[in-house]
């Protein structure tokens, strides 16, 4: 059902539903998972999905979540594909699709906003977070970068320097 219900992105509905409602995860956690589900190939929620899966019930699980991820909206999508062509004309039809772009928007930056509160506690620090933060919004949006790249190369960085931060500290006390 996570997967129906979110037109324009999943993941602030599975944020809301895995952290705050369900409490299966912190938001700490969920941020983690996200992570990784975004290095991976693939789309973002469905490896967050299969990790979850896989977490709180083996294979079985992970079989479980993406199945449910993906067949109800693959079944949706095939009937609006095959219907798209005649109903795209209609005024009040390409008005809805162009509402919906701007919802997706200020869904991804509610999201982002959600998630900014969990930086608090990151070995980055609030400084380092925000320039690889601001780093990464330049290369994709001014420079056009691939996000393949991006992510590789920033995400490299960013580990590396948590790496460097995380045995400073430890070498500290």
């Amino acid at each position: 059902m996570l997967a129906l219900q979110g037109f324009g992105g999943v993941l602030a509905v599975a944020q809301r539903e895995l952290v705050d409602r369900r409490r299966w995860m912190t938001r700490e956690e969920f941020v983690d998972a996200y992570s990784v589900a975004q290095l991976l190939p693939g789309p973002n929620v469905v490896n967050l999905s299969l990790m979850l899966g896989d977490r709180f019930f083996g294979w079985r699980g992970a079989f479980a979540a993406i199945s449910g991820m993906l067949f109800a909206p693959l079944v949706l999508v095939i009937v609006l594909a095959a219907s798209y062509n005649q109903l795209a004309s209609f005024p009040p039809v390409a008005g809805a699709l162009r509402g919906m772009g701007a919802v997706a928007a200020g869904l991804i930056l509610a999201m982002a906003l959600k998630m900014l509160g969990t930086l608090r506690k990151n070995p980055l620090g609030p400084v380092l977070c925000a320039l690889l933060g601001l780093t990464t919004l330049i290369a994709v949006t001014v420079f056009r970068a691939p996000l393949a790249w991006v992510v590789i190369g920033l995400g490299t960085a960013g580990w590396g320097i948590a790496r460097w931060c995380i045995g400073r500290r430890k070498g500290g006390r």
